[in-house]
């Protein structure tokens, strides 16, 4: 990640420099084992979580994150600040620049928010989440996971199941999988996948598999990731009802008995129980979603370790 400013997506990075942070988020994962979880790695710069939609699992891993590296921590909601009075986001940004900001972590309801911020400020901008359309850092984490449980990613089988159309996470997800060699399958109703005939080319994505049918998805797979279905998609008339899509989607251990003995269960949270995964199989053995939790930390350490370097670099 040697000049690299700024983490906005996976989809402009290359194998070598995922392999990188996921690397570096081992030597992570050792320092919060320790009695002390406190390194002065970030002694003297300052990190600003600035999110503009509500997050708890991103907002804290990155407050930790950042503590954990003795890094100042700066923690702003739209609520309460100046864009309630108006201001215009370029200019909040600027003004915590010149208040001493080195790292900005942006979550955003706009596609694109935190590209327009990259292009305006000094500061190294992190994307916690944009619009529909990209979440890296939760990628980056679900890689983690997935390298911790299997040691590699190459050739393995990754299923998204859900509202692949609107959701981040699988966009991030499906850049960040096949770029490290992973054969990955999103499934999910007509209407909740990518307008395309059995690929994603035209979705500004790498070409992966694309189906309905659950059930055949998850033949032979080594990874299932469930994705949150939000309410508004029923009312939005994309679903005939909940009651449908948990018949015809829901993770189960039925289901899962079409796997691969050794799968894997992840999601990336908040988790509507019941809906998309069955309450046994999000408690099982084979579930990881909490480790996915815990390595968020290490993985966010990493990323704003490896940025701070790059931009003293610079």
């Amino acid at each position: 990640m040697v000049g690299r400013k700024d983490v906005l997506d996976l989809n402009d990075f290359t194998a070598a420099e995922i392999e990188q942070v996921l690397r570096t988020a081992d030597a992570m994962r050792e320092i919060l084992t320790r009695p002390i979880k406190r390194v002065p790695a970030l002694r003297g710069k300052t990190v600003v979580n600035l999110f503009f939609e509500p997050s708890t699992r991103t907002r804290v891993s990155f407050e930790l994150a950042a503590k954990a590296l003795s890094a100042d921590v700066v923690n702003i909601s739209a609520s309460g600040s100046s864009v309630e009075k108006g201001e215009s986001l370029v200019d909040t940004v600027r003004t915590l620049q010149a208040l001493g900001a080195d790292v900005v972590v942006m979550r955003h309801s706009q596609s694109g928010a935190p590209y327009l911020v990259a292009q305006q400020v000094q500061a190294s901008v992190i994307n916690a989440g944009d619009g529909w359309h990209a979440h890296p850092t939760q990628a980056l984490l679900d890689l983690y996971t997935v390298r911790e449980h299997f040691g590699r990613i190459a050739g393995l089988r990754v299923v998204i199941v859900g509202d692949i159309l609107h959701s981040r996470v699988a966009r991030s997800n499906v850049w960040g999988f096949t770029r490290l060699g992973a054969h990955v399958v999103l499934c999910g109703p007509p209407t909740l996948l990518p307008p395309l005939d059995g690929h994603t080319d035209g979705y500004g994505l790498p070409p992966v598999a694309v189906c309905t049918d659950l059930e055949a998805a998850l033949e032979g797979a080594d990874v299932v990731m469930a994705l949150r279905l939000q309410r508004e998609r029923q009312q939005a008339g994309l679903l005939p009802s909940l009651r449908e899509y948990i018949a015809r989607y829901q993770i189960t251990a039925e289901r899962l008995r079409r796997t691969a003995p050794h799968a894997i269960v992840m999601h990336p949270g908040p988790l509507n129980e019941g809906v998309e995964i069955a309450p046994d199989v999000a408690r099982s053995d084979r579930s990881v979603i909490e480790q996915q939790v815990t390595n968020g930390v290490a993985v966010r350490m990493a990323l704003l370790y490896l940025l701070t370097g790059a931009s003293d670099e610079r």
